[in-house]
């Protein structure tokens, strides 16, 4: 059944007939043989007119070339032409075909005859081309009921077009794609259409890309040879109305099947973070899809069905991108304006800000593409904003950190291991991370250089070692200083001095590997941070052993122990039970103190055996005699060497079992 292509509802196409509607002079004739048609009314069509007698169709098409190329050269332009014979017959045959395409039930009207199709479009150029040569005439001249006429059959030409140009590309209708059928035999007889002369359109396979999932070659084919004509023949306007309206509903199907969802604030305010977080990584993974494939795949249909037309191309595929682009862009400035920022969000938010960051659409340097970058630039700007305000609450929640129960055994602290696995994690996003500092210090302007000038006198050694004082090496090292500060402060709640140098020893230790073992902390901080950190420990570990050990050795020293120059069997009695009762105490109590580190524990244990063993062992082999004869030997010698070291290597295990008589 013939479909209507005149609807209003289906195409917006200005009446016929724009420059002219006065009636036909009197003195007009088409000089034909025939009678002349009964009428020249623009939406009227001659019924009797047929081809003059021995004027075939090469014959005509050959006439129409000639006056056009004769018009082209300018001879006479003043002078309004006559119009030769060939011109109904043409307007003729055109519109049959016209009614021909509209008769087909087929989803597309054109690619079952390619020569067919293309000669048509080479002689709706050829209409175009009458049409634009004879506007240049008066209105009240001889040639406006051709001009009307020809305005007729190209206006319903451009209707038919532009019905095809929707149905090719209407997404709805993708799997009703174009099917040329290769098989389909060609008509040995050529077209009525078809010339030798006429090469302006396109041919198939020509300058097309191949490679488009969605659109077989022979669709975009047929795409590029309307779309050029469309635009040939004045019909520009509607040609890319048509693409774009088409085209952001294809890209809407596509960010659909992704998985896309227009998100506002409400709605983030709604959601708990493990939804959010699918939420980030779904909106990732389409900007990068679109970045990656999406924009690549339309730049090249773009390209492909607007190949005779570069400019208007560009400038397509710059709307439908930057159409597409602000509609991604409205999660992370919905995420921004919620403001439900908390220290573990930071990461998200830095793969947010990597994303806008690498979100460079070629889309050409006018002023709707430099706008367009603005507005990446504004939102990654805010994001990288809020990435710094989530940060400094890590800041925040060191310094808020005023709990007054020491940690149990003087194990690492809580605060300790969450500060520096964040700050290895955030340094995985070292140059991100350098980046949004840069770019916040540089929005604060001259502050930034107070702070520049302050944090830099704390740099410990000025060596080729020293870290480059970057914003973000700055604010680490605030960090970091905050952190030292806070595990100071915490220390003195330990009662017994010794815990409190095994809980500096453990939080030190556990800070310095955690730097070491990250090469971004590391070269930040420098060299000389790591040196003094490792000052530090040593000076607590001598600080330990004098406070825990010292007084073991004072009963193992030799001083003391002679009367009126003989050995006192009752001091030396009194230096091997307060020895046994010291170091059965320090067991008793530091068994169950942790020291995590096995490096450290073993590095304690080994010095505690080089100090207290050769001292015992000297101790005994010459006081022991002493005590040979007596009854109560064994009840102070209680241990020997290898006894100790046993009881040595029971120190910072942290036994459960002793746990609740610990002392802190």
């Amino acid at each position: 059944m013939e479909k209507n292509l005149n609807t209003e509802n289906s195409f917006s196409f200005p009446r016929i007939g724009k420059r002219r509607s006065k009636s036909i002079p009197e003195t007009f004739s088409f000089k034909l043989d025939r009678p002349e048609p009964k009428g020249c009314d623009e939406n009227q069509i001659p019924d009797d007119l047929s081809l003059e007698p021995g004027l075939n169709h090469d014959q005509i098409l050959e006439e129409v070339d000639q006056f056009i190329q004769k018009f082209a050269l300018g001879e006479d332009k003043w002078k309004a032409p006559e119009i030769p014979n060939c011109f109904e017959p043409l307007f003729r045959m055109v519109e049959s075909k016209i009614a021909i395409y509209e008769q087909r039930e087929a989803s597309f009207k054109f690619g079952q005859n390619q020569e067919e199709d293309t000669s048509f479009f080479n002689s709706v150029r050829r209409i175009s081309k009458i049409i634009n040569n004879l506007d240049e005439f008066p209105a009240d001249s001889a040639t406006t009921c051709c001009f009307n006429r020809a305005d007729s059959a190209r206006h319903r030409a451009m209707l038919l077009l532009e019905y095809e140009f929707r149905a090719l590309l209407d997404k709805s209708k993708l799997n009703c794609n174009i099917n040329i059928d290769s098989k389909t035999p060609k008509t040995p007889k050529q077209s009525f259409f078809n010339s030798t002369q006429e090469t302006d359109g396109p041919e198939y396979d020509s300058k097309i890309e191949e490679g488009f999932p969605s659109f077989s070659p022979e669709s975009i084919a047929i795409m590029n040879q309307i779309a050029t004509v469309m635009i040939f023949a004045g019909y520009e306007a509607e040609c890319c109305i048509t693409y774009s309206g088409l085209g952001l509903k294809a890209l809407d199907v596509d960010l659909n099947k992704q998985g896309f969802e227009n998100i506002n604030v409400e709605d983030i305010q709604k959601m708990n973070w493990e939804s959010m977080e699918v939420e980030i990584d779904n909106w990732i993974h389409i900007v990068k899809y679109c970045t990656t494939t999406l924009f690549s795949a339309e730049g090249k249909l773009c390209n492909s069905v607007f190949s005779e037309h570069p400019i208007i191309a560009r400038r397509l595929f710059c709307d439908l991108t930057t159409s597409l682009t602000v509609r991604l862009l409205n999660f992370p400035n919905a995420l921004v304006l919620a403001k439900r920022y908390s220290t573990e969000k930071l990461f998200k938010y830095l793969d947010i800000y990597e994303t806008l960051r690498d979100m460079n659409p070629d889309i050409g340097d006018d002023s709707l593409a430099q706008e367009l970058i603005y507005e990446i630039s504004v939102a990654q700007c805010r994001i990288g904003e809020a990435a710094v305000s989530i940060f400094c609450q890590l800041e925040n929640s060191i310094k808020n950190d005023n709990g007054r129960i020491p940690v149990a055994s003087g194990a690492v602290h809580p605060l300790t291991r969450y500060t520096m696995n964040y700050l290895k994690y955030a340094c995985e996003y070292k140059d991100t991370l350098e980046q949004v500092f840069q770019q916040h210090f540089e929005m604060l302007g001259s502050i930034w250089q107070k702070v520049e000038d302050q944090e830099s006198k704390n740099v410990i050694e000025n060596d080729d070692w020293s870290p480059k004082t970057s914003p973000f090496s700055l604010k680490l090292m605030m960090v970091m200083g905050l952190l030292d500060a806070n595990i100071d402060k915490k220390s003195k709640l330990y009662r017994d001095p010794a815990l409190r140098y095994i809980f500096l020893m453990n939080n030190g230790r556990y800070i310095l590997q955690k730097i070491k073992g990250s090469t971004e902390i590391y070269e930040m901080m420098g060299h000389s941070w790591s040196r003094k950190r490792t000052s530090d420990l040593r000076q607590y570990h001598k600080n330990y052993q004098r406070e825990t050990w010292g007084k073991v050795l004072q009963c193992l020293s030799h001083e003391g122990l002679q009367m009126n120059g003989k050995v006192s069997k009752a001091i030396l009695k009194e230096r091997f039970k307060n020895f046994n009762t010291l170091l059965e105490e320090i067991v008793k109590t530091q068994s169950t103190w942790v020291v995590s580190d096995e490096q450290l524990q073993s590095e304690l244990r080994v010095s505690i055996s080089a100090v207290v063993i050769p001292a015992y062992r000297s101790f005994l082999g010459r006081f022991m005699s002493y005590l040979d004869n007596s009854r109560q030997a064994e009840k102070y010698i209680k241990y020997q060497p290898e006894d100790i070291e046993g009881l040595i290597d029971k120190l910072f295990e942290g036994n459960a079992t002793s746990m609740g008589r610990r002392r802190t």
